[in-house]
């Protein structure tokens, strides 16, 4: 046991370290000064560049063109700069979120100032001030193909800061709202920035903004895991489940870290001295029964992908890069890292999902639920209780399955000769938070089943916390009613529960 916790206080440390990313980037959030080692390296990188340009040695960007261009020489630094912005500037689509947009230049500030770059402690100071007074460039999230970093949503996150495309403006109110960039830029007494190539490449040669929304995803499905192992706990309350299916001494045979975790939440819901109703099988169905197992794997899952990013967001992510002295060309830019993580996230989301959505057909099923009237509803044949909502927690579990296809898999070459290996990170990346927004539905419907539920069998019960607020937004179906609001403030409520659990103290993935 002491090697699974060690190893599950390693999971909690980078969960809580990338939280802490997270928090970093927040509106009232504000970016420190680069301290004076930091100066120092970025000092002595300037100085390895230009060492290496007083030798006449080409440098790609600099003395050389971009990407296939790179067989062609150029001469202006400034010119260089303006090119580069200004050529990448093709993302298209949905906006990413302000907060998703901020934590993007978060990001790509930290990798700036990490000594390996040659970015002016001038020019980052200048950035760094923007931010800090709110400064979020409105970024389209469509257009990358994530190899050289995703270089079109942050090319027009660049060209924000040039007057050029859009930026979010936060009101008095604290509602986001998006300006012409140049409008964002005046209001704060600022004139637009030239860009040196120098500075340009390092901002748009990263994984930034597949970077961010991976995080960001991350923590919404460890979130989502929590969440359904509560309404597991509380779904076999109510049936009278065989509590042994919980039972620590199961996972601990086994060894699997998530799963005894899992289990462990799961108990946490259950109330103390449970005992199988007569009424109930043995065996539970899988949905229930395999509900540590399923739900287990999927945060394993979940975390081993937030160590993954957790590497990438401390560390740089440019090309060339300098390293003691040395110039060198490389390919960190690549984002095969995050793609293949926020794949892992999008196929574990889709695990656990489906076990919400077969426990959701488990309770509308007599055969299953203990007899209780079909879908839940008291006025069979005048009424369809929750059919409606089964019908599209099953639609959404199809959309998922499509929405997080391996992004990897779909790869294609471009840029000439040049990218001829790429991951499509931030493709995948969308998808996958796409998918949240309808697993989080469906971890709402299930709550939906879970409290009608809840009324007929313990009718007369006095509730409190989660329960009862579900009670409150979701009482019993005495006749049918339209339940899409219902389904999202309950998604929205088990989202705040779930995020209040794992913050609490002590709350870390040993269970």
């Amino acid at each position: 046991m002491t090697v699974a916790l060690e190893t599950a206080n390693s999971d909690t440390s980078s969960g809580r370290r990338l939280a802490e990313i997270v928090s970093s980037a927040a509106w009232d959030a504000r970016l420190e000064p680069c301290t004076p080692a930091e100066v120092a390296r970025l000092e002595q990188s300037a100085a390895t560049i230009a060492e290496h340009l007083a030798g006449g040695q080409p440098i790609y960007g600099l003395t050389q063109g971009f990407g296939p261009l790179v067989l062609f020489p150029a001469t202006s630094e400034m010119e260089q700069g303006s090119s580069l912005i200004s050529h990448l500037g093709t993302s298209q689509g949905r906006l990413l979120s302000p907060e998703t947009s901020r934590l993007v230049l978060r990001l790509r500030l930290n990798s700036m100032r990490s000594g390996f770059s040659a970015v002016s402690p001038e020019f980052w100071q200048v950035l760094a001030d923007l931010w800090n007074r709110g400064f979020t460039p409105a970024i389209p999230r469509d257009g990358t193909v994530s190899a050289s970093g995703d270089l079109q949503p942050l090319a027009c996150a660049a060209l924000a800061f040039t007057g050029l495309g859009e930026a979010w403006v936060r009101g008095d109110d604290g509602q986001w709202r998006t300006r012409p960039a140049t409008e964002a830029l005046a209001d704060l007494g600022v004139k637009p920035l030239e860009w040196p190539v120098r500075e340009a490449l390092a901002f748009v040669n990263g994984t930034g903004v597949g970077l961010a929304v991976s995080v960001l995803n991350q923590h919404s499905a460890t979130r989502l895991v929590r969440a359904l192992s509560v309404l597991t706990g509380r779904l076999a309350t109510l049936l009278g489940a065989n509590p042994e299916h919980f039972h620590a001494g199961v996972g601990q045979a086994r060894g699997q870290i998530g799963q005894q975790v899992v289990a462990g939440w799961i108990r946490d819901a259950l109330p103390e001295g449970l005992e199988r109703s007569e009424q109930r099988p043995l065996q539970e169905p899988y949905s229930l029964r395999c509900a540590p197992q399923v739900l287990g794997a999927a945060l394993d899952q979940i975390s081993f992908a937030g160590e993954v990013l957790l590497r990438e967001a401390e560390g740089c992510t440019d090309n060339p890069i300098t390293f003691e002295g040395e110039l060198l060309h490389g390919g960190n830019f690549h984002a095969m890292p995050v793609g293949l993580a926020s794949e892992q996230i999008g196929l574990a989301l889709h695990t656990a999902v489906y076990l919400a959505e077969r426990q959701l057909g488990l309770l509308l099923n007599p055969a299953t639920n203990g007899d209780l009237p079909i879908m839940l509803t008291p006025r069979a044949g005048r009424g369809c209780g929750l059919a409606g909502v089964q019908i599209s927690a099953t639609s959404f579990v199809s959309r998922i399955r499509q929405l997080v296809y391996p992004a990897s898999l779909t790869t294609l070459p471009t840029n000439g000769w040049n990218q001829d290996h790429v991951p499509m990170a931030l493709n995948g990346a969308n998808g996958v938070s796409d998918a949240l927004e309808l697993g989080w539905l469906t971890v709402g419907s299930l709550a939906l089943g879970v409290t009608q539920l809840a009324a007929m069998v313990q009718p007369d019960a006095r509730l409190s916390g989660v329960w009862a607020r579900l009670a409150e937004l979701s009482p019993p179906l005495d006749a049918d009613r339209p339940m899409a609001q219902e389904v999202r403030e309950a998604a929205q409520l088990l989202s705040e529960h779930a995020a209040e659990l794992l913050e609490a103290p002590g709350a870390g993935r040993e269970g």
